[in-house]
């Protein structure tokens, strides 16, 4: 099936849920990511900053760039003047440096708090208290160039179902919690509008529970290169 194909599939699965498609475009060549723009997907997500640096600046301005992979602090200047959504915020110090940068470059960067919600160890991410620790953070309430629109999470890489909806729902849950009790929105820096989860193997899941973002890309274009 064709890219175009499948991400008009994809689309049409989502069509009944709150959740739009980032297409994953991770080691994807520039011909594969024209013909996804082709198709109608404008919201690219890329794991490496060097990769998402390098493709932004060929390809059209429409697109709309998402950090999705782990961002280290020392690689935020590269991506600052034109990052649309960083989903990868892990702590205090990283959020500094985004505002820093967004400062230098006159925006206010759209950040998602990362949450640790998998049993894998190697996953990145904050507890459910380290995120309401950074939210309740002085030095936050004095950030300018910096907006919380929401939560990022990543389920355990496994077959069983059951836990993986366990672990999106505890996200949902803690997303509509901080929603509900408006954290942090009197600062002007948070808006709980987006819920990223779900990748290729589990969107629909995602989906189902509320996601407003899902990450695709095997599912699109087949196993990486």
């Amino acid at each position: 099936m064709s890219i175009a194909a499948q991400i008009s599939l994809i689309n049409k699965q989502l069509n009944d849920s709150t959740a739009r498609l980032i297409v994953v475009t991770k080691t994807r060549s520039i011909e594969e990511l024209q013909e996804t723009q082709a198709a109608g997907a404008i919201e690219f997500g890329e794991n490496r900053v060097q990769e998402m640096v390098e493709k932004q600046a060929v390809l059209s301005k429409d697109i709309l760039w998402h950090q999705i992979g782990h961002l280290q602090t020392n690689k935020v200047k590269y991506i600052a003047p034109f990052v649309h959504l960083i989903h990868s915020v892990d702590s205090l110090n990283l959020l500094k440096e985004i505002n820093k940068q967004g400062a230098k470059n006159n925006r206010v960067i759209n950040c998602l708090l990362q949450l640790f919600i998998a049993t894998e160890e190697s996953k990145f991410g904050l507890d459910f208290n380290e995120a309401e620790a950074l939210l309740a953070d002085a030095s936050f309430a004095e950030m300018k160039n910096i907006r919380i629109v929401g939560l990022m999470g990543m389920a355990s890489f496994t077959a069983d179902e059951q836990q993986i909806r366990r672990e999106f729902k505890s996200l949902a849950d803690f997303f509509q919690q901080l929603k509900n009790n408006k954290t942090g929105v009197s600062t002007g820096l948070v808006e709980w509008t987006e819920l990223s989860m779900g990748m290729s193997g589990d969107y629909l899941i995602a989906a189902e529970l509320g996601a407003t973002l899902v990450r695709v890309g095997s599912a699109i274009f087949g196993p990486r290169h």
